[in-house]
């Protein structure tokens, strides 16, 4: 049942949002020791919040759009009064003393929170298996990862954990996670949505977004959480569209340009390449029209994201010194020996290995070599974006080169867990929108994503042609029998 469907049901006191928060605190109780999507549980808040919904309903009064809606929040975003602790032990007992702007308009909105969910440390990673509080497990098979750093927050929507949950997306960590997780990931234009609240890794291409299990409720979603916040100077003063009303206009006509390098990547699984054309083919049946498209730089991306994002987080994460909060080392003979002790006790291997990437691109000597280098390739990847949207409206790759694999198995080779990214972060580096959503299952029955991308601003494109293919494709609907999710 999408959220327009049970919103219609509240109101007719068909269903009661106590029901509703009861059953999926009942599923979170029962997949949670072979899934572990969340990092906290927030039962008692539910139900409390649920109970508000339900009398606001009694009384007659007219309930916001998500009344009801049990939605999770990625651990990296700051909910007052709930530990929000990025899945470190840095930040194992931080509890904040304010809200994000994003989760602040759900909440306003009427959702209701059932918790906080897992992710790889600080956001640095593409599978969750760097979280201090274990790897979450990928719904289709357990034995796989569900993608990160966001797998927490998809895994629990593909195991009917949650209707919907936020995620944060600095290379892909939308998108990927809700390819292998088969649901859908959207990540916004950077600036559509508020970063206020949100624990920074790499400022210039953090950006929050939903995930959700049609394209729908992304729109529904993405409706409430976009739009100015004077509290993040980064965020757009731009109107926000009705993304609901979008949904249903007509597809034909419109150009989708086939992004050639994409296809011409390193380690592109061909079950991943023939159903994503598939797709392709599927649009084309709606009335699209397939246009190759060249990107030289697309795959460019991937090594500038690894100068660019780690300098960011080598300053941004320069404010976990052990004094004003977070872990701190006991015993310290001097300042020193508690800072230093405290990063090294505190920060997990893969969050201080960005560290030290980062603050070696920005020293002296090397950051004209590095970052200002990397930060010239950006622009000329968005250079090659811009053109590419001069001849079509929507570009289409695959959102991953391969389905979810199995833990460990890139745990001695960090270059060839960053590559899991090499699709998706383009589009971050240019700021641009970018929808995941299933296109098909390979042969062991993993989900297979595509990924949308369109120009700035252009999300009511984006999931205009997303709903459109869901519509038409049925992909979940017509999953093999032997991929059922537990």
């Amino acid at each position: 049942m999408g959220i327009a469907e049970w919103r219609e049901q509240l109101k007719r006191g068909e269903v009661s949002a106590r029901e509703l928060t009861d059953q999926h605190l009942s599923r979170i109780e029962a997949v949670e020791p072979s899934i572990n999507a969340y990092t906290e549980v927030t039962a008692d808040r539910a139900r409390a919040d649920a109970d508000r919904i339900d009398a606001a309903r009694v009384a007659g009064e007219e309930l916001p759009p998500l009344a009801g809606v049990p939605l999770a929040i990625k651990d990296n975003l700051c909910t007052r009064g709930v530990r929000t602790t990025c899945s470190s032990r840095m930040l194992e007992n931080f509890v904040p003393p304010y809200e994000s702007t994003v989760t602040g308009r759900l909440w306003q909105a009427g959702a209701v929170l059932l918790g906080k969910t897992n992710l790889d440390e600080f956001a640095m990673g593409s599978s969750t298996e760097t979280s201090v509080f274990g790897p979450s497990r990928n719904p289709w098979n357990t034995e796989k990862v569900p993608g990160g750093s966001s797998g927490g927050s998809a895994a629990a929507v593909a195991a009917g954990e949650c209707v919907g949950s936020l995620g944060s997306d600095t290379g892909g960590s939308i998108r990927q996670p809700a390819a292998f997780c088969g649901v859908v990931g959207l990540k916004p234009t950077y600036g559509r949505v508020s970063r206020y609240g949100l624990v920074a890794f790499a400022s210039s291409l953090d950006q929050v977004g939903p995930f959700a299990t049609n394209v729908a409720d992304a729109a529904e979603l993405l409706q409430v959480i976009a739009g100015e916040d004077p509290r993040d100077s980064t965020c757009l003063k731009a109107p926000v569209p009705d993304y609901r009303a979008a949904l249903q206009q007509p597809v034909a006509g419109l150009k989708v340009g086939i992004v050639r390098e994409c296809f011409e990547a390193e380690g592109l699984d061909p079950e991943v390449k023939a159903s994503v054309m598939a797709a392709a083919a599927q649009l084309e049946a709606l009335g699209c029209e397939l246009v190759d498209v060249s990107c030289p730089r697309f795959n460019d991306g991937i090594a500038t994201y690894y100068v660019i994002a780690p300098s960011e987080a080598s300053a941004n994460l320069a404010r976990y010194d052990g004094v004003k909060y977070g872990y701190r080392a006991a015993d310290a003979a001097s300042l020193a020996e508690m800072t230093s002790r405290s990063r090294a006790e505190g920060f997990g291997d893969e969050v201080k290995r960005r560290i030290l990437i980062g603050t070696y691109a920005l020293s002296a000597g090397y950051v004209d070599a590095y970052y200002k280098k990397a930060q010239q390739v950006r622009t000329l990847i968005r250079r090659d974006f811009d053109r590419a949207f001069g001849a079509v409206d929507v570009l289409l790759t695959p959102t991953s080169p391969t389905t979810a694999f199995g833990f460990g198995a890139h745990s001695e080779d960090p270059l060839a867990m960053y590559l899991a990214d090499l699709l998706t972060i383009p589009a971050n580096m240019a700021g641009l929108p970018a929808i995941s959503l299933p296109c098909g299952f390979d042969g062991a029955g993993l989900p297979i994503g595509v990924q949308l991308i369109t120009g700035v601003l252009q999300e009511e494109r984006l999931l205009q042609v997303a709903w459109h293919y869901e519509q038409a494709a049925r992909v979940m609907q017509n999953r093999p029998a032997a991929a059922l999710v537990p």
